[in-house]
């Protein structure tokens, strides 16, 4: 199976692409998106989440809210904002923070690598958030976010990357897997659409389009991977003297004298944010299987010994009491959310790419919002039509 196939690129012509590209939809809420897109009628968001356009106030046919999308993508390739390239390409994507940067290799890569798990995972997805990108890929009639993926560096992909296409797909052709770093709903919602369309093709060859997704792919050693951090609405009823009881069974628990948040600075420890005051958290021993890699992971002990038993939240990708806080944010957001419409909240020490690569090969499943990854994928740069 080709892992890595080239594609003619929509592209924003260049002296209008820093306008065009856009966080992905997924990492801003309505409004923020509103405001970013008030001046800027090139940006993507305007495409990618066209809910913005529409008052919650009111119903709305959800078609009309993706053949919003659609008609915004199509009229910014008729007014040559995009243009098509003419030949078939694999891309160079390199992203950059402070003095971080990444290089990655954009291009398509099959629905099956994904069904037969060699692109894996490590999130469950939400059937809400999966069918919205099911209608938007499907509507639009393109892959317009690309899936973040991430390969083992030891396969020498990087050491060849300015030489021939033809090179490059051979390389990935040793790749055992890939691995999804970000993007679970997208490429899922990819792949049902491709399935969907593969049913209803009497004349499917394989070579069609919508049989591929769009993707960068990253080698894991250059990725950065920031903490992932939890607010939440109440104590289920408890008073904090209680609440503070409950947890010491589980876990140590110090008060932070210093000014700043806790940060913490190795793993199975925990910061948390209380009434006007931080404290250190730490797991104690006897809770740690360090012999199980998912059972050893922060997200997972603090979903399993205080969110889950103590707060009370049983599934944390459908409970509305709780909500995520990526480490781009910073600690102060956790503090501005618990003094404002929360109760207390949790600082955790980031999960690593060695421990999702792991846990991807081993088929587990991490709790959700376990890694956020930056720099983050800008989205319009490479649209892939159908």
């Amino acid at each position: 199976m080709t892992i890595l196939k080239t594609f003619s690129a929509f592209r924003p012509k260049p002296d209008i692409v820093s306008k065009v590209a856009a966080l992905p939809y997924d990492v801003m809420n309505k409004e923020e998106a509103k405001d970013s897109v008030k001046n800027n009628p090139y940006s993507f968001l305007n495409i990618d989440k066209p809910e913005i356009y529409f008052d919650d106030s009111e119903k709305h046919d959800k078609n009309e809210i993706y053949e919003h999308a659609r008609k915004y993508l199509d009229r910014m390739i008729e007014e040559g904002i995009y243009e098509q390239d003419s030949t078939p390409s694999l891309y160079l994507y390199k992203l950059t923070m402070g003095k971080h940067s990444q290089i990655g290799v954009v291009g398509c890569v099959p629905i099956d690598a994904y069904i037969d798990n060699d692109i894996k995972k490590h999130e469950l997805t939400r059937a809400d958030k999966e069918q919205d990108r099911i209608n938007h890929v499907d509507t639009c009639n393109a892959h317009t976010g690309p899936i973040f993926l991430t390969y083992n560096k030891e396969f020498t992909i990087d050491e060849i990357i300015e030489e021939y296409i033809e090179k490059i797909q051979s390389a990935f052709e040793k790749v055992p897997n890939l691995y999804i770093a970000d993007g679970h709903h997208r490429a899922a919602a990819a792949v049902k659409v491709g399935l969907q369309r593969r049913r209803k093709n009497p004349n499917y060859t394989g070579e069609e389009e919508f049989n591929y997704f769009l993707a960068v792919l990253f080698p894991d050693k250059q990725l950065k991977i920031l903490d992932y951090n939890r607010v939440v609405k109440d104590l289920n009823g408890l008073t904090k003297e209680r609440f503070l009881s409950a947890i010491e069974p589980y876990f140590t628990v110090n008060i932070w004298d210093e000014k700043e948040p806790y940060t913490p600075e190795t793993p199975h420890s925990f910061g948390m944010y209380l009434e006007n005051q931080w404290y250190i958290l730490k797991a104690k021993e006897e809770i740690i299987d360090r012999s199980n890699p998912l059972f050893s992971l922060d997200v997972f002990i603090l979903q399993k010994y205080l969110l889950s038993p103590i707060l009370g939240i049983e599934d944390p990708r459908t409970d509305e009491r709780i909500d995520f806080i990526g480490g781009i944010r910073g600690l102060k957001e956790i503090e501005y959310r618990v003094d404002t419409d929360m109760k207390v909240g949790f600082s955790l020490y980031p999960t690593t790419i060695e421990e999702l690569m792991t846990l991807a090969d081993l088929n587990k499943t991490m709790p959700p919002k376990s890694t956020w990854f930056e720099p983050k994928l800008r989205s319009g740069i490479f649209i892939h039509r159908l």
